[in-house]
């Protein structure tokens, strides 16, 4: 096997560098061999192509905005901060990108069902949306956890239309998610279109999703170019399987001049295992769900149990491109604690009246935090990957509870 030192591209194995890789048992060889086919057909389909962004300005609602956060920026008091507001597009985060995408190779391919993970529900609910529109079944495999944590995103994929399972094997949360839908969909894979809600999986998924979110990084670039007349100094965002990160990081990966942040969760501390989810930071080469990349691992060499305020977050792998630009060097891995990203979370609705996700929180808090430090001529550009109107009640009690009382701010 050769190894990729393409930043942007993975070799013909779906590596890279030492990263990636489609590790499948036998029975989902050729049902992923056959994505990998039908997606190199419609990459270079300008019909497709065409589609899908049809898909995206008039059903998305693309572009999103850039948005320059002034009262948060003289807060701060560094350098001035943009939001990318992802929060906007239909459905509430960035991914609607890759689900429009994937719904309509499904069709392409004349499957009739899609099925897929979801931890903080914004993937179900893109996929479960993206499937009513083209008219397609939808069932999403979701930890208990997170359905209790996460019941209006619950409540929206199943007036979608779609089926949702609450998956109640060990950590209940969303690395069980995808390991129960990989296991339904090596038992019915005929007309099934398995959508995977991240850059993670076997190849294609890892360049395939990316692609799909490159939008993101391609209007990003096209915006502050257009509003500051040059590049940012930094972008930031956060990182679980890393599709928002991917999908901003993309169009600027031959820049050298601008700094990239993905910020992972440091939950209640690194140093507590069990109580992060910090793959950079704590990980090990390992496989996990098809591909080889960065995993926590116990002792036995298993994925170990992880924790993040974040349910999309909450992942104890990362996507192989990610781990081969922390291996070259070419992206910075950070990452931001319960607390700072529930700081954030509060500051950002008080100085500029949006209520972002806890995800996106995450980089959010990072943001500050490396703004503070810059000088007031730079410019940093924050993924805002989704609202957070599906956090408000779980903010609100833990916030009462941090308080000892039942005010929930």
């Amino acid at each position: 096997m050769s190894q990729s030192t393409d930043l942007r591209q993975a070799n013909s194995d779906g590596f890279f560098g030492a990263y990636g890789g489609a590790l499948l048992p036998p029975q989902l060889v050729e049902p992923i061999a056959e994505v990998r086919q039908a997606y190199a057909q419609a990459r270079q389909d300008p019909q497709f192509q065409e589609e899908l962004a049809s898909l995206l300005a008039i059903f998305a609602g693309r572009p999103s905005v850039l948005f320059p956060a002034e009262r948060l920026t003289a807060d701060v008091g560094g350098a001035k901060i943009y939001l990318k507001r992802e929060d906007l597009n239909h459905t509430g985060a960035h991914k609607i990108n890759h689900c429009l995408g994937e719904a309509l190779l499904a069709k392409r391919m004349g499957k009739k069902k899609l099925i897929a993970e979801t931890g903080a529900g914004q993937h179900g609910v893109a996929l479960a949306t993206a499937a009513a529109y083209l008219g397609l079944e939808c069932e999403i495999h979701m930890g208990a956890i997170d359905v209790a944590k996460q019941h209006p995103n619950v409540v929206r994929m199943q007036l979608l239309g779609a089926k949702v399972v609450a998956v109640e094997e060990g950590g209940r949360s969303l690395k069980e998610a995808v390991d129960s839908a990989f296991a339904t969909y090596a038992r019915d894979y005929q007309d099934v279109f398995f959508g995977i809600g991240s850059v993670v999986g076997p190849d294609p998924y890892p360049s395939m999703v990316r692609d799909f979110q490159s939008v993101v990084g391609r209007e990003a670039r096209e915006q502050i170019l257009q509003a500051a007349g040059r590049l940012p100094d930094a972008l930031v965002a956060c990182v679980g399987g890393g599709s928002n990160a991917m999908g901003l990081f993309d169009a600027f990966l031959d820049d050298s001049e601008v700094a990239m942040y993905g910020v992972e969760p440091a939950g209640r501390g690194v140093d507590k295992a069990g109580q992060h989810a910090a793959t950079m930071t704590t990980g090990s080469p390992g496989d996990l769900h098809g591909m080889h990349t960065l995993v926590i691992q116990d002792e036995d060499g298993d994925p170990a149990a992880v924790h993040s305020i974040a349910s999309g977050l909450d992942y104890p792998g990362v996507g192989p491109q990610h781990a081969f630009l922390h291996e070259v060097g070419r992206v910075n891995y950070v990452t931001a604690d319960d607390e700072a990203t529930l700081d954030a979370f509060q500051r950002l609705c008080r100085f500029e009246g949006i209520i972002p996700a806890l995800e996106s929180s995450h980089a959010l808090a990072y943001t500050i935090e490396l703004a503070g430090q810059m000088g007031k001529d730079e410019i940093v550009i924050c993924n805002l990957s989704g609202r957070g109107d599906k956090d408000i009640d779980y903010v609100a009690e833990v916030l009462a509870k941090r308080n000892g009382d039942n005010r929930p701010l």
